[in-house]
């Protein structure tokens, strides 16, 4: 079932009861559940300790928690959640819902929403209906915000709490629209409102805050940067090692070393964004850099398998040793995208964009069935299945694959 904020109060009971079943069960388990730092923490009702002979709601994660509570409900939160590794990245009108669950079919653990803008989304019910959808199955799950106002941002939160695992702030946008916005990157000029941002929802919301930046020039000031967002409420961070000026990921290597640094530095967990082009990129990332999970972006919108090992032919080289058809293309990936769609309904503009990245190498073979689709004004699930269609009878299927490890390429040999 499609969720939608026009729908979702079913879902929130839904929720709710399950909530109440974990509950009983572990205090079944456990005669003593106040040992359970994860139940403590994390569960949804609204349980009451003290901290300094202080009543606290830890349904409400920044109201009155500071310092090493705080950081421990951070963890607990993330621990509850699985620690997911692989990520799909906020995209633009491209990690809508059926995206999102393609991703989550091969290999992703976690997903954020597009980029919501708080004002349009507060003030426009068509926007909220259309541009934030979810399902049971879509967790855990990132709503990202872009905003300047602190009051705005809270009202569109507050819209969508009970269905996320964290609302998130864009910070990170470095797009000319967030220049003209005032949004994204470009808070990075005014540090002061984007400590307001995170406050305000850290004091008022039931679901942790999180946030997504990019680096600054000078380390120290990353650095200061990231501690800033903890102190005032940010329970996770992800760190896009590119500067606001280094828009394009093709020419501009992210700095792991940065977001190492960020790591290292802070108390709360910590994501890495940048250079992930498959999974080994993902799992060396990690590695090196010491974070809890990856997100990819670009990569993921060509090739939504990639969390599940599989690679385009342009990541696939004799130097990482050797590789074989996964059984698996860009069109079976395009086809399973569409019906998800069907299931999940989307603006036509989205679909749109993801059948050009899904297809995009074999458009370039046949780029007349390109210009039939760039020629479509009104699309419909028939044309769309054609087109595929079409580009399988005209030939040059583009396979995806996967790397052989040792003891497959000693049972191939044989």
């Amino acid at each position: 079932m499609k969720l939608n904020l026009s729908n979702l109060s079913r879902y929130r009971f839904l929720r709710t009861r399950e909530s109440l079943v974990v509950q009983t069960q572990a205090m079944a388990n456990d005669p003593d559940p106040s040992q359970d730092l994860d139940d403590l923490l994390c569960s949804e009702q609204q349980q009451q300790r003290e901290v300094d002979g202080t009543p606290v709601e830890l349904g409400s994660p920044g109201r009155v928690l500071a310092g090493e509570n705080r950081v421990d409900r951070a963890w607990a939160h993330w621990k509850k959640l699985g620690r997911p590794k692989f990520i799909v990245a906020p995209m633009v009108d491209n990690s809508e819902l059926p995206f999102r669950m393609l991703c989550r079919k091969y290999g992703a653990t976690a997903a954020y929403t597009p980029m919501l803008h708080s004002r349009i989304f507060s003030e426009n019910e068509k926007c909220r209906n259309q541009e934030f959808t979810t399902c049971m199955e879509d967790r855990p799950l990132f709503v990202q915000f872009c905003a300047n106002d602190p009051d705005i941002l809270l009202e569109a939160a507050r819209r969508v709490e009970p269905f996320c695992d964290y609302v998130d702030i864009n910070l990170g946008c470095p797009q000319r629209i967030a220049r003209r916005g005032n949004y994204g990157a470009f808070l990075m000029d005014d540090l002061p409102l984007v400590k307001s941002l995170v406050e305000k929802l850290a004091q008022n919301l039931d679901v942790p805050v999180s946030c997504k930046i990019r680096i600054f020039p000078n380390l120290q000031d990353t650095l200061s940067y990231a501690k800033m967002l903890e102190e005032a409420g940010c329970s996770l961070l992800a760190v896009h090692g590119r500067t606001r000026d280094q828009k394009d990921g093709k020419k501009f290597r992210a700095d792991w070393e940065a977001i190492k640094a960020v790591k290292n530095a802070l108390k709360i967990p910590v994501l890495a964004n940048g250079n992930v082009r498959n999974l080994e990129d993902a799992e060396n990332c990690i590695a090196e850099t010491g974070v809890e999970g990856v997100l990819s972006a670009e990569t993921l919108l060509e090739n939504p398998a990639l969390f599940a090992g599989f690679r385009t032919v342009e990541w696939v080289t004799d130097e990482e040793g050797k590789f074989v058809d996964g059984n698996l293309d860009q069109g079976e990936l395009a086809v399973e995208y569409l019906k998800l769609c069907e299931k999940y309904p989307v603006p036509w503009r989205m679909v749109r964009s993801h059948v050009h990245k899904m297809l995009g190498d074999w458009f370039k073979v046949h780029p007349q069935v390109r210009e039939q689709l760039n020629a479509q004004n009104k699309l419909t699930f028939e044309f769309l299945y054609g087109l595929v269609d079409q580009l399988r009878e005209l030939g040059g299927r583009v396979p995806l694959y996967k790397r052989i490890n040792t003891e497959e390429a000693i049972i191939t040999a044989k």
